[in-house]
């Protein structure tokens, strides 16, 4: 007779959740090739900040000398928790609820303020590919819409609002935004601008519709054609007149700067935010790697890379300053020389950009009371001061950009480059940020039984564009700088420095190894095990204690309204609305660990009861 012999219940158990595991890991869906995943990352981590804030901190902490803390900040704190979130995701293949609930069922809450502050971002942000869209539009117009100030209404002369300010100016904040006098006056929503949103989050439907398979061919283009056409503005930038002085001034570094913390910070935080860290993109990209990927060299790559396009995008962006510094300067010189030269009936030829002080000191001594009368007419025109002018965020991307490009040769084709660049770099992240929504809630048994994943993707990118419809109001751009300076600030510092001490602390970093060399089939050296273990928490702690001084010291938070000269206090409902943005995310991390230890404790006592 055969005997036949039954697994125990143990072993039973044991057999069913590593096959329930395999049968997972075979539905879940996977990158076609490594190469698609660091394309992936590349699209999501390189994007408008790069562009735009990158070359703003060179210019306000010591041009070439920013370098120096930048590139220790990369290496201290950019690589290792770029490397730890990867190896999270890939580990786990799960999204940011469920890689944090794998690691301990109280750190839920950590996936979950993830997903929250990814929501809460990418609410706002596609306004920016919005915004893309429109100037995208207009560039084919000759001329450009921004190149002149409109006639007034009697068509006697020009706007006089569009004369108080420029012509690119005008555009953005009239035209563009047409923005309201305060965030108390919150006016209408502009159709057009509301328009141009639904199309960016048409797009970025399509690119999402089928997950990995239509985001994995996307990201090819998203990831590749901004260098593309970072490298044609380089070399017409390059040959612009008075690009050397620009890159004069962003190379010759002033060492000064490094004795100032707020170097050293702003430096953490840029790399910090630039790639992406905390929001839970990352950990869904990985989830969607073959177990054997090397997402430490994969980490390494996008790091690099990411912080190489940083610099090369500020060689591009100071070669457009020095162009404009030097157009305005020399515009500002022309206009004092023909000034001087009606005023006092000299002879043509007579001054030059060269004898100009010269000529001042001596119509000053030999005509006193004239040229008394003309000084106030008289501008100070310095070269220097035109470079000082800091410029960041969408001032630097629709203002300052669209004024170099105003002025130079065939600006119809340098325009659609530009914007169309903007578009794709602004797409490319916003794959990320529904990424980190998306796959928690695909990966959820609940939704994805009842609702296929297209619903789901729709479903998502309807609601944040019905919620980003306040963004295209006229006090629209004002809440647009609410999300954008307090959605994710603390509540990112906060879940990262969770995610380090969860890896190190609470999964035990011996363990976390061991899955390493499980994976990848090495073991992380001291490097990676001092930087996960002690520096980089020690660094966002610091960045927290910072950013909270900040707020507790600024006192009643402010902001600045239609006319630059004007700080207002914001209402009670905007501190109210700031205030739910930071502990909607927050709060997520303590609640979820509080409600997964009174479901244990009920479920304990239910079982003691029956008992």
């Amino acid at each position: 007779l055969l005997r036949l012999s039954l697994p125990s219940e143990p072993d039973w158990r044991s057999a069913a959740t590593s096959a329930c595991k395999k049968a997972m890991e075979k539905s879940r869906p996977l990158w076609d090739n490594p190469l698609q995943f660091v394309f992936a990352c590349i699209s999501y981590a390189v994007g408008l900040g790069n562009v735009w804030r990158f070359p703003y901190l060179c210019q306000m902490y010591g041009g070439g000398g920013f370098l120096i803390p930048y590139l220790i900040m990369l290496i201290a704190e950019g690589m290792p928790l770029l490397y730890l979130e990867l190896a999270v995701g890939q580990r786990m293949r799960q999204g940011s609820i469920g890689a944090w609930k794998i690691i301990s069922p109280y750190l839920c809450g950590v996936g979950v303020a993830s997903v929250v502050v990814s929501f809460f971002l990418s609410m706002y942000y596609n306004v920016i590919n919005a915004w893309a869209f429109w100037y995208l539009f207009h560039s084919f117009q000759d001329p450009l819409p921004w190149a002149t100030c409109p006639l007034n209404s009697n068509r006697t002369g020009y706007e006089e609002e569009c004369e108080k300010t420029s012509s690119t100016q005008y555009f953005w904040y009239r035209q563009t935004l047409n923005i309201s006098p305060a965030l108390e006056a919150s006016g209408s929503v502009q159709w057009e601008q509301a328009l141009c949103l639904t199309l960016a989050w048409l797009v970025v439907y399509l690119c999402i519709l089928r997950g990995t398979a239509s985001t994995g061919k996307v990201v090819y283009v998203t990831a590749s054609l901004p260098y593309c056409v970072l490298i044609i503005y380089l070399i017409r930038g390059l040959t612009l007149h008075g690009a050397v002085n620009g890159l004069i001034y962003m190379f010759t570094p002033k060492l000064e700067q490094l004795s100032n913390p707020k170097t050293w910070i702003s430096a953490a935080t840029q790399i910090f935010f630039s790639l992406g860290l905390g929001f839970g993109s990352l950990i869904a990209f990985a989830s969607y790697n073959e177990p054997s990927n090397n997402c430490q060299r994969h980490a390494i790559i996008v790091s690099l890379i990411n912080s190489t396009t940083s610099i090369f995008a500020s060689i591009v962006t100071f070669s457009i300053y020095g162009f404009k510094a030097t157009f305005n300067y020399e515009s500002c010189i022309n206009k004092v020389i023909l000034l001087l030269l009606n005023a006092f009936d000299l002879e043509e030829g007579s001054l030059t950009a060269d004898n100009l002080n010269e000529m001042k000191d001596y119509l000053m001594a030999t005509y006193p009371q004239e040229y008394a009368q003309l000084a106030p007419q008289i501008k100070n025109c310095s070269l220097e001061a035109e470079l000082d002018t800091a410029v960041q965020g969408t001032g630097l991307a629709f203002i300052v950009y669209s004024e170099a490009i105003k002025n130079m040769e065939v600006p119809q084709l340098y325009s659609v480059l530009y914007f169309f660049m903007l578009l794709m770099l602004g797409i490319g992240s916003m794959l990320g940020n529904t990424a980190a929504i998306l796959t928690p809630l695909t990966d959820s048994r609940v939704i994805a039984s009842r609702f296929p994943k297209e619903v789901i993707s729709g479903v998502v990118c309807f609601m944040n564009c019905i919620i980003g419809l306040i963004f295209t109001m006229e006090a629209g751009n004002y809440w647009f700088d609410i999300f954008n300076d307090y959605a994710a600030t603390l509540s990112l510092l906060l879940i990262v420095l969770v995610e380090t001490i969860a890896v190190c602390y609470i999964y035990g970093i011996r363990r976390f190894e061991k899955d390493l060399y499980t994976m990848i089939g090495c073991k992380p050296n001291w490097y990676w095990k001092i930087m996960w273990a002690f520096v980089s928490p020690l660094l966002i702690i610091s960045l927290f204690i910072f950013y909270l001084t900040d707020y507790i010291l600024t006192g009643t938070l402010q902001y600045q309204a239609w006319d630059a000269t004007q700080v207002r206090d914001y209402p009670g409902y905007a501190l109210a609305v700031i205030g739910l943005l930071v502990a909607s995310s927050t709060m997520c991390i303590p609640l979820g660990a509080l409600m997964t230890f009174i479901r244990k404790r009920l479920k304990r006592e239910r079982v003691s009861t029956v008992a």
